[in-house]
Protein backbone atom coordinates (compact mmCIF):
# COMPACT_ATOMS: atom_id res chain seq x y z
CA UNK A 1 0.00 0.00 0.00
CA UNK A 2 3.04 2.38 0.76
CA UNK A 3 4.46 1.43 -2.55
CA UNK A 4 1.34 2.54 -4.18
CA UNK A 5 0.74 5.95 -2.45
CA UNK A 6 4.65 6.88 -3.49
CA UNK A 7 4.05 5.60 -7.12
CA UNK A 8 0.73 8.06 -7.14
CA UNK A 9 2.89 11.18 -5.38
CA UNK A 10 5.86 10.71 -7.47
CA UNK A 11 3.41 10.89 -10.59
CA UNK A 12 1.68 13.78 -9.30
CA UNK A 13 4.90 16.05 -8.41
CA UNK A 14 6.17 14.87 -12.18
CA UNK A 15 3.31 16.57 -13.98
CA UNK A 16 4.21 20.14 -14.58
CA UNK A 17 2.08 22.64 -12.59
CA UNK A 18 0.21 24.37 -14.79
CA UNK A 19 0.69 28.44 -14.92
CA UNK A 20 -2.72 29.08 -15.43
CA UNK A 21 -5.88 27.90 -14.61
CA UNK A 22 -7.47 28.41 -17.53
CA UNK A 23 -4.83 26.97 -19.64
CA UNK A 24 -4.27 23.49 -17.96
CA UNK A 25 -2.76 21.72 -20.56
CA UNK A 26 -0.67 24.92 -21.38
CA UNK A 27 0.05 25.93 -24.58
CA UNK A 28 0.19 24.45 -28.09
CA UNK A 29 3.32 23.89 -29.69
CA UNK A 30 4.78 25.05 -32.92
CA UNK A 31 6.32 22.68 -35.50
CA UNK A 32 8.09 23.80 -38.19
CA UNK A 33 7.32 22.16 -41.15
CA UNK A 34 8.16 22.98 -44.73
CA UNK A 35 5.10 22.48 -47.45
CA UNK A 36 6.16 21.84 -51.08
CA UNK A 37 5.01 19.91 -54.43
CA UNK A 38 1.44 19.61 -53.25
CA UNK A 39 -1.44 18.89 -55.62
CA UNK A 40 -4.60 19.88 -54.15
CA UNK A 41 -8.61 19.38 -55.17
CA UNK A 42 -11.20 21.52 -53.06
CA UNK A 43 -14.45 19.70 -53.68
CA UNK A 44 -16.71 23.18 -53.52
CA UNK A 45 -20.53 23.20 -52.95
CA UNK A 46 -21.36 26.59 -50.93
CA UNK A 47 -24.46 28.49 -50.47
CA UNK A 48 -22.90 31.78 -49.31
CA UNK A 49 -20.26 34.21 -50.44
CA UNK A 50 -18.87 34.26 -46.64
CA UNK A 51 -18.02 30.54 -47.76
CA UNK A 52 -16.82 30.85 -51.20
CA UNK A 53 -14.79 33.30 -49.55
CA UNK A 54 -13.07 31.21 -47.00
CA UNK A 55 -12.62 28.68 -49.98
CA UNK A 56 -10.69 30.86 -51.82
CA UNK A 57 -8.54 32.12 -48.41
CA UNK A 58 -7.79 28.47 -48.04
CA UNK A 59 -7.02 28.21 -51.53
CA UNK A 60 -4.65 31.53 -51.42
CA UNK A 61 -2.75 30.70 -48.15
CA UNK A 62 -2.55 26.66 -49.42
CA UNK A 63 -0.50 28.17 -52.53
CA UNK A 64 1.67 30.69 -50.83
CA UNK A 65 2.72 27.96 -48.12
CA UNK A 66 4.27 25.77 -50.63
CA UNK A 67 5.68 28.18 -52.01
CA UNK A 68 3.51 29.37 -55.34
CA UNK A 69 5.47 27.35 -57.65
CA UNK A 70 2.92 26.85 -60.67
CA UNK A 71 5.62 24.06 -61.95
CA UNK A 72 5.55 22.20 -58.46
CA UNK A 73 2.14 22.81 -56.80
CA UNK A 74 -1.80 22.46 -58.12
CA UNK A 75 -4.33 23.67 -56.75
CA UNK A 76 -8.27 23.31 -58.48
CA UNK A 77 -11.43 24.03 -57.40
CA UNK A 78 -14.53 22.19 -58.60
CA UNK A 79 -17.73 23.70 -58.20
CA UNK A 80 -21.00 22.06 -58.12
CA UNK A 81 -23.41 23.91 -55.97
CA UNK A 82 -25.34 27.14 -55.13
CA UNK A 83 -21.75 28.87 -55.36
CA UNK A 84 -22.68 28.71 -59.26
CA UNK A 85 -24.27 31.83 -59.50
CA UNK A 86 -21.55 33.82 -58.24
CA UNK A 87 -19.51 32.83 -61.67
CA UNK A 88 -22.38 33.70 -64.12
CA UNK A 89 -21.70 37.37 -66.23
CA UNK A 90 -24.92 38.36 -65.24
CA UNK A 91 -24.27 38.18 -61.62
CA UNK A 92 -20.95 40.01 -62.10
CA UNK A 93 -21.96 43.72 -60.72
CA UNK A 94 -23.63 41.78 -57.31
CA UNK A 95 -20.35 39.38 -56.94
CA UNK A 96 -17.77 42.16 -58.58
CA UNK A 97 -15.60 41.90 -55.53
CA UNK A 98 -15.61 38.12 -55.00
CA UNK A 99 -15.09 37.24 -58.61
CA UNK A 100 -12.48 39.84 -59.04
CA UNK A 101 -10.42 38.26 -56.22
CA UNK A 102 -11.14 34.53 -57.87
CA UNK A 103 -9.95 35.71 -61.18
CA UNK A 104 -7.13 36.90 -59.27
CA UNK A 105 -5.83 33.45 -57.95
CA UNK A 106 -5.56 31.92 -61.43
CA UNK A 107 -3.12 34.48 -62.88
CA UNK A 108 -0.03 32.87 -61.38
CA UNK A 109 -1.36 29.68 -63.24
CA UNK A 110 -1.39 27.33 -59.65
CA UNK A 111 -5.11 27.77 -58.91
CA UNK A 112 -7.83 27.22 -61.58
CA UNK A 113 -11.86 26.95 -61.03
CA UNK A 114 -13.48 24.04 -62.54
CA UNK A 115 -17.44 24.37 -63.18
CA UNK A 116 -19.45 21.31 -63.30
CA UNK A 117 -21.32 21.60 -66.11
CA UNK A 118 -24.38 19.61 -65.23
CA UNK A 119 -24.57 21.36 -61.66
CA UNK A 120 -24.42 24.87 -64.08
CA UNK A 121 -26.86 23.85 -66.41
CA UNK A 122 -29.54 22.58 -63.09
CA UNK A 123 -28.86 26.85 -62.49
CA UNK A 124 -29.85 27.67 -65.77
CA UNK A 125 -26.60 28.40 -67.12
CA UNK A 126 -24.44 27.42 -70.03
CA UNK A 127 -20.89 27.38 -70.49
CA UNK A 128 -21.03 31.06 -72.75
CA UNK A 129 -23.03 32.37 -69.35
CA UNK A 130 -19.93 32.06 -66.94
CA UNK A 131 -17.21 34.07 -66.84
CA UNK A 132 -13.73 32.94 -68.90
CA UNK A 133 -11.55 32.33 -65.89
CA UNK A 134 -13.35 29.00 -65.75
CA UNK A 135 -13.53 25.75 -67.15
CA UNK A 136 -16.37 23.62 -67.61
CA UNK A 137 -16.16 19.79 -66.85
CA UNK A 138 -18.78 17.33 -67.43
CA UNK A 139 -19.38 16.45 -63.76
CA UNK A 140 -17.53 18.04 -60.91
CA UNK A 141 -18.10 14.36 -58.86
CA UNK A 142 -16.19 12.60 -61.57
CA UNK A 143 -13.40 15.21 -62.29
CA UNK A 144 -12.67 15.10 -58.18
CA UNK A 145 -12.31 11.29 -58.93
CA UNK A 146 -10.53 11.69 -61.34
CA UNK A 147 -7.74 14.03 -59.97
CA UNK A 148 -7.30 11.78 -57.07
CA UNK A 149 -6.46 9.20 -59.62
CA UNK A 150 -3.89 11.26 -60.96
CA UNK A 151 -2.76 11.76 -56.94
CA UNK A 152 -4.41 15.16 -55.49
CA UNK A 153 -5.86 15.27 -52.36
CA UNK A 154 -8.70 15.84 -51.26
CA UNK A 155 -9.96 18.79 -49.37
CA UNK A 156 -13.73 19.86 -48.32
Amino acid sequence: MLKRILVIVALALSQPAPADSHAPWGSAKVLDIQYAKQKVVYDTAVDSVEALTSVLNRASYLSVINGADPFDNKIVIVLHGDEIPFFAIKNYAKYKDLMDRAQSLTVGGIIEFRMCRIAAKGHGFEPKDIHGFVSMVPMGDAEIVRLQQEGYAYMR
